[in-house]
């Protein structure tokens, strides 16, 4: 069973949030694919359903960022799944253009505390990600401040595009592999005019 964890933190106030993409994937994998996002379990709210015809877990963790391993740890250890093969993460990425989406299949934080959080419960660095670009923070900004900021609306429209392909792409990586997901997603996407 896959486990599709998007990141973020619970609360109105941090909705539509750079910081809480993962959850918007998550959302919107949701309501395509039918599944109810709502029961309160493993310290996030879950929905269990099919996606390209995988049995699958949608999982946003409510343990705030910083402690999203907790969620992570508990939901692989109830459910059995390979955290190596099975755990697919969305989060942001500030490092990557906005809109820019990036499939790894292991790697660092880079800085970022919710997945060095799932890192330090799973002892190694080996899981799927997809990373959802959400642009450098501008000079002289604090990073929590940035990623804890609204998109503008140029860059919700580039994000909400963003999501629609970060859902395919985990449809992919459920449908064929990581690797054909990775050569299909992992491009440079142009931006529109």
């Amino acid at each position: 069973m896959y486990m599709i964890v998007g990141l973020g933190n619970p609360g109105k106030a941090y909705e539509n949030t750079r910081h809480n993409i993962g959850f918007d994937v998550i959302e919107y994998l949701a309501d395509k694919e039918h599944i109810g996002v709502l029961e309160k379990k493993h310290k996030a709210i879950i929905g269990k359903g099919f996606v390209a015809d995988r049995k699958c877990v949608l999982a946003k963790p409510q343990t705030f960022m910083n402690l999203s391993g907790e969620s992570v740890r508990s939901l692989l250890d109830y459910y059995k799944a390979d955290e190596k093969t099975e755990l697919i993460v969305i989060s942001d990425d500030v490092s990557l253009d906005v809109g820019q989406i990036r499939i790894r299949k292991k790697g660092s934080a880079g800085g970022h505390n919710g997945l060095k959080n799932i890192i330090a419960h799973l002892g190694h660095d080996s899981f799927i990600r997809v990373k959802m670009g959400v642009g450098e923070k501008p000079r002289g900004y604090d990073l929590a401040d940035y990623v804890l900021g609204h998109f503008p609306a140029g860059e919700r429209k580039a994000m909400d595009e963003a999501v629609v392909r970060a859902a395919e792409a985990i449809r992919m990586i459920l449908a064929q592999d990581v690797d054909a997901a990775m050569n299909a997603y992992n491009r440079k996407q142009n931006p529109q005019p």
